[in-house]
């Protein structure tokens, strides 16, 4: 294996170095807060890199998540990296996160709250109860199956996993009648238009609030502070802020 060159070395030791999955809404909310970062302490843009890792969630799409292992399918990776040194905070969806965390691993930081609706995307109806007899509704949230069942009892649910844009090529090509997506995920790509209707109760958690974790013991103390002020944001209860998580290491 080559010996890195004083230069790279340099370079890889003043990067500060955000984790995250790799699909195109994780990269959006991962990039949201690399350039919340670089305004709130005047950093260069080159000194933050982004590094997409595959988790495991995000090759298992046969199997609902509870089936498959459970919501740290799409951390374990991020959690590894952290630990070893390769980047400095992950980036992640409140809603993907197991609820006790790994030895080590803390939450750093969120960001401000964004849309709390689901959206209810469907060609066929604009609302569950207007779908036809016995359709076919698809999701991989536990929440949007028991509560679309609760309107409409005859409804199927059936497993939609994958990332936003696969999910609504689904819907196009008529695999399910319907879907619900967050609504904050389709803002924050573009994506907007694609909803039918937004939902009027508020879910009591979704995919568009983000959290990232770090490497506590890389930053100062006073840094520490000043990241946490950056990345304050709305209460956690009941709204859909962005969070980050930072790993504890030995160190003063």
């Amino acid at each position: 294996m080559p010996i890195p060159s004083p230069a790279s070395r340099s370079r890889k030791a003043l990067l500060f170095r955000l984790g995250t999955r790799g699909s195109p809404l994780a990269l959006a909310q991962t990039r949201e807060l690399k350039d919340r970062l670089i305004a709130a302490h005047g950093l260069d843009p080159h000194a933050i890199e982004i590094v997409a890792i595959k988790t495991s969630g995000d090759m298992i799409l046969n199997l609902p998540l509870s089936e498959a292992g459970g919501k740290g399918l799409f951390t374990k990776e991020l959690d590894l990296a952290l630990a070893s040194g390769d980047i400095e905070m992950a980036v992640h969806s409140a809603k993907d996160l197991p609820t006790i965390l790994p030895a080590g691993i803390e939450i750093a930081g969120y960001l401000p709250r964004a849309d709390v609706r689901d959206a209810w995307i469907s060609p066929h109806a604009p609302h569950p109860l207007k779908l036809p007899l016995g359709s076919l509704v698809g999701t991989a949230s536990l929440r949007r199956g028991a509560m679309v069942r609760r309107l409409r009892p005859d409804l199927k649910i059936a497993l939609l996993r994958g990332n936003v844009e696969t999910r609504l090529a689904k819907v196009a090509k008529g695999e399910v009648a319907a879907t619900l997506l967050a609504l904050a995920g389709l803002k924050r790509l573009g994506l907007e238009a694609a909803a039918t209707a937004a939902a009027p109760v508020p879910p009591i958690s979704s995919a568009n609030s983000i959290w990232s974790r770090s490497r506590v013991s890389s930053l100062s103390i006073e840094d520490q502070s000043k990241a946490r002020k950056s990345l304050s944001g709305a209460p956690v209860s009941g709204c859909f802020p962005m969070f980050c998580r930072s790993a504890r290491t030995a160190g003063p």
